[in-house]
Formats: structure tokens, sequence, C-alpha cells
């Protein structure tokens, strides 16, 4: 799930645009929304203003998914819902809100990284930072986190979304060569690309304050796996008690901008107040940013209206509000976010009715990714409201690594052809009733390995209830694969549940309560879009226990190649195989009062759910 907020469990795709020339540029990263549509909210507003310094601003959380962790590496079923993600806790690089670039550079810890010829020994500078209490962020405290990531690994493979055994961290060595200065010695050398974008995801944690095993214990050796697990062991331990959230001083040496002042573990709002010690760039001139946490998009909207809220996203299903916003003294600015992509999530062990068998043949994908009317989607039928574009691969909008296929998709909308694909491998297809296999076998015009004669195609689909869109484009579909016999059984969920409890790699015991899952965006690494721990068999975020060895080789070439078309023809495979159904992905609708201002590129960030309120002001 990138998976992003962030690229954490993740998130899923917020943009994609509409009609017409829109298959003709989707896949090669192009599309908008209708010009209608995007007219009210495609032209980003200028910084400006004269700076005042003091201020709250009040920021929305996503609808549906309060935090409830704070240590910076949770287990895979609460990744995603961490406090303040990047805010308290840089990563080594900060993740770029640009499609084009993975870091944002200057935002980062740390100088580019240096390369042997190899490509084996990596050297990093770090820049000049401090900690809360003062004292400077090393490369010390860049060997310590590894080593606790290496520790929570060695617990759990779940302990870590990004995670694929053999692969980073396994046979990364850190050491402090100098207080400013990491090497990182490879067993396998990677792709430049990818091993930053995984250093985007290594956060640095104060190796001095935190190196203990219990409240007031004696300080460790972190160098040591077995002092590692248990340093890890206590911090995880001291994670699960929200109510200390605030007040444990654990939680109060950061190195990011902000410190946390307040959490309430009841609905997982929370407050930030700077940290007087940042030396990275920005004045924090806001005195306090308050996050609250939400139940629906239309309680968001509610407090737009009531002008409560300083900065959130719109629901594209109010889409018809932006005026009303404009005229309550908001900006409204969307956009496709880079490196995302929506879809429906399959789980290849689900084995009610057969599901694993039926959906393992190709021609059973492709027909249902037919029956998805993705320019209808977007256009009309309330599930967009033309704030979207169509997308069919996994690098999606703006990627410099597209598709080979460019603007003519593998499997268009085409019902027919859909209908085609069944009855010609040996089912019989009853329209509004139940399509059934009646020629049974592995041969040419057969339902395929495992599929009885009778046999139904009937599944549950997990629907997240948050945003609209979400249920909307369910019902489409449901409705869509009922035209042609197919029975899809939609249970809705709430966002935190599905993150917790659906997904085979950490949540194996409820396969079976789900074929398919919807939970919104996936997010990839911004500028390399790798699909590693994502689709290959060990993937630690394989949630559907997709498999496809061709697709396992050209996920290892882009990740330790130096090939730069090898995340292409990986992209390309995806797509061609369908590891999951593709839809549009609705654009990112950013809102915020006029009165609160900023560099540009600190409010395009939020179109991926990035946040540096360190670089805002409020003005007359």
């Amino acid at each position: 799930m990138t998976h992003v907020p962030g690229k954490q469990r993740g998130r899923l795709s917020v943009a994609l645009a509409a009609a017409l020339a829109v298959l003709a540029t989707a896949c090669t990263g192009g599309g908008g929304a209708t010009k209608d549509v995007a007219a009210g909210y495609s032209a980003q507003p200028k910084q400006s203003g004269n700076p005042k310094d003091g201020g709250t601003a009040t920021v929305a959380l996503t609808p549906g998914l309060s935090p409830n962790y704070i240590y910076p590496y949770p287990p895979a079923s609460a990744n995603g819902t961490v406090i303040a993600r990047g805010l308290m806790w840089r990563s080594l690089y900060r993740p770029s809100g640009e499609g084009d670039q993975i870091v944002d550079a200057e935002l980062s810890l740390a100088e580019a990284p240096a390369y042997s010829p190899d490509r084996k020994t990596v050297t990093v500078k770090m820049k000049d930072y401090k900690w809360s209490n003062g004292t400077p962020v090393t490369a010390g405290d860049v060997v310590f986190s590894l080593a606790l990531l290496k520790a929570a690994l060695a617990e759990s493979p779940a302990n870590w979304s990004f995670y694929t055994p053999g692969q980073f961290p396994d046979g990364v060595t850190a050491e402090a060569t100098a207080p400013d200065t990491l090497t990182l010695g490879l067993k396998t050398a990677y792709n430049p690309s990818y091993l930053l974008s995984m250093l985007t995801l290594l956060y640095v944690m104060p190796s001095t304050e935190w190196n203990i095993a219990r409240t007031g214990g004696p300080h460790l050796d972190y160098t040591k796996p077995k002092n590692a697990t248990a340093i890890y062991k206590y911090l995880t331990k001291e994670s699960e008690s929200q109510s200390t959230f605030a007040g444990n001083p654990l939680w109060q040496v950061v190195n990011g901008p902000y410190r946390l002042k307040s959490f309430d573990p009841t609905t997982g709002s929370f407050s930030l107040a700077p940290n007087e010690s940042y030396s990275g760039p920005g004045e924090s001139r806001l005195d306090q940013i308050d996050f609250k946490a939400f139940t629906s998009a239309a309680a968001v909207l509610n407090q737009f209206k009531a002008g409560t809220l300083t900065v959130g996203t719109l629901d594209s299903s109010f889409i018809t509000q932006i005026d009303a916003l404009k005229a309550k003294g908001y900006n409204v600015y969307g956009a496709p976010a880079p490196a995302r992509f929506d879809s429906l999530t399959i789980n290849f062990k689900n084995t009610v009715d057969n599901f694993d068998k039926v959906i393992s043949q190709a021609y059973v994908r492709q027909a249902l990714q037919r029956l998805i009317d993705q320019p209808g989607y977007i256009a009309g039928r309330g599930i967009y409201n033309g704030a979207g574009s169509p997308n069919y691969s996994t690098a999606g909008d703006g990627s410099p690594y597209p598709p080979g296929f460019g603007g003519n998709p593998p499997y268009p909308h085409d019902p027919a052809a859909a209908e085609k694909l069944l009855t010609d491998n040996g089912w019989k297809v009853v329209p509004g009733g139940a399509t059934t296999c009646v020629r049974p076998g592995t041969g040419a015009g057969e339902c395929g390995a495992g599929i009885p004669q009778g046999q139904r195609i009937g599944f549950t689909l997990a629907s997240a209830n948050t945003p609209a869109y979400v249920g909307a484009r369910d019902i489409a579909f449901a409705s869509a694969a009922k035209k042609l016999g197919i029975e899809v059984r939609i249970v809705t969920k709430a966002l935190n549940y599905m993150y917790a409890n659906y997904g085979n790699t950490f949540a194996p015991a409820t396969k079976n309560e789900w074929a398919m899952q919807d939970y919104g965006p996936l997010y990839l690494a911004a500028g390399y879009p790798s699909s590693n721990t994502v689709f290959n068999a060990e993937g630690s975020f394989n949630l559907g226990s997709y498999q496809n060895a061709e697709v396992d080789k050209l996920i290892e070439a882009s990740t330790f190649g130096a090939d730069p078309k090898a995340l292409s023809a990986e992209v390309t495979r995806l797509a061609e195989d369908l590891p999951v159904l593709f839809f549009p992905t609705p654009h990112t609708l950013v809102v915020w009062k006029d009165t609160l201002s900023g560099p540009q590129s600190s409010f395009k960030a939020l179109i991926s759910f990035l946040y540096t309120p360190e670089l805002w002001y409020f003005h007359d």
C-alpha cells in the first residue's frame, strides 16, 4: 500500500481524469477532469500575503482513518494509522510530492547518497539537524533506526509493510564512519532509485534516548541484535498506551518540526506544537496544528461550511460545493496524485465458492476488468462527478515509467467482449441470472483447472465506508457484473477495520471473509513506483497472495538492476496480468482558508497527504 499518508500501508490513488482523449492519455500519464469541472480547481493559488506570527491551523484527517499508533515502525496491522507521520520524526529522506522526483532534497535529513562503482557501498552525509533536546541528529541515529527495523522484522515479516524477505534491510550493514557520515554496505546492489525510495521510509529515531528496554533502565548497545530486540519490544509496548502518548517523555524527543502536545485516544484527534530546536527549512510561524478526526466526508464538509477547518480534503461527491466554499473564503485545488492507483484488490486465496480457482483464470480477470466503465465512472453516475482520470496500470498518473501500451489499455470497457471471454471458455452466460460452467476441464474452450460442472461466479467485495466514491463505484461494478450473471456481494466496512483484518500477509485467518476489497488509493513511491512488496510472491504487502514468476523476475530487475526501462516492463506486465482490477482514480481536492499561505509546493504536496505546516503562515 507506498504504500503513503506518506506511502504507508499502501493508500490508494486519488488522481485521474475524464472522457474522450482520456483513454489516449491516461496510460502515458496525461489526462485530466472534464474541462467544466476542472476549471473549478485546476489553478493552484500562488503564495501571498505578509506573514504573521501565531495562530492555530485546524486540519481534517482522512475520514474513517484515525491514528492509533505513535512509534514510527508499527506492525502491518496498524500501519497507515500513525500520528503525524513525518512531522515529529523525519525519515532519512523526505518523500517528494512530485511525480518525477523521489525525494524532497530541501526537507531531507541528508545530502544525496553517493555510490561506489559497483553500487554496493553507499555514503550518506548528514545535514545539520538537531533533536528537540538540542543534540545533533547523527549517523549513529540512522544506524540505531536500521537496527530496530531489523529487530522488528526478526519478530515478524509483517512488522513492516514494505518488506520482502531477502531484500532491504536484509543484507544491509550500516556504520557511522563519522558523526555526520553514514556508510551502507549492500550485499546485493540495488537500483539507486529503488534504494532511495526505501530510504524515504527509514524514520530516524533518537539513539541516545531510546536505547533502553525499560523505563529508567540502562542504555544498551543497540548494535547487538538481542539488545535491539529488547529495545524494539519496549518501544512498541509503550506505543500501545494511547492515553500516555502526549505525556510520555520518550515521544517528546523529536527531530521533525513538531512535537505532540495532546492526543485524544477516544477520537484519534491530536495537536502539535513547534519543536523549538528544529533546524530545518521553515519558520514554524504557527503556534499550533490541530488534527481533527472525522467519521465521514459529509462531516468534513459541514465543518468547512461552518468555517472551523483551516485545511482538509473535499470528497468529489461534494464537487458542486466548490463555489460555495470559495465564497466562504477557502481556496480549492485539485490534481492527480503521483504514484497512486485505485483498484479492486483480488484475494487469490479465498476458497468460498471456488473463487480461488475461478479468479486464477486470466480470462475471468480480463472479463471483469472489461466491465469497469472508467470514462463513465468519471463523467457521471454520481461516482466521480468529473473529478478523476482513467488509469490502467500501477504507474499512476504522470510517471516517468509509463506502461508500454501507451494510450491503448489492454482491457478497456467492453461488456460484449467480457461475455465472449466467458462463453469462449466454457461458461453459459445468463444475464441477470446465474452464469455457470458448462464445459469443465483444462483444454481449449473449457473453464479451467478445479472448476466443476455447474460452478457459478459469485464473491464478496469488502467496500470501505469512506470516501463516498468507493461505495458508489463498487455498486456500479456489481451492477455490471449482475448483467453478466455474476453475483458480487458487497459488505461495507470501516477503513481501520479493513487495514487491520483484510490482508493475507498479516491476517490469514480472515482470507475467506473477502474475495475482493476496495479501500481507496494505494500509494507507491513517488518518482519510482515499484511494486516490490506489493505484487511479488513474498512481498509483505501482497494482500491478496498474487503470484506470477515472470512478474517476480521483472520486479527483481527493477529493484536490483540498473536498466532504466526495467520498471516500465514491470508496470506493463502487471497491467496485462491483472493482479487487481483497475479503477479510474479520483482527484484529490485540497481545501484551505485563503488567509493561510506558504510555498505552492507545500500545498501541492497535500495531494499526496504530505504535510509541511512549518512552511505555512497566516496573513491579513
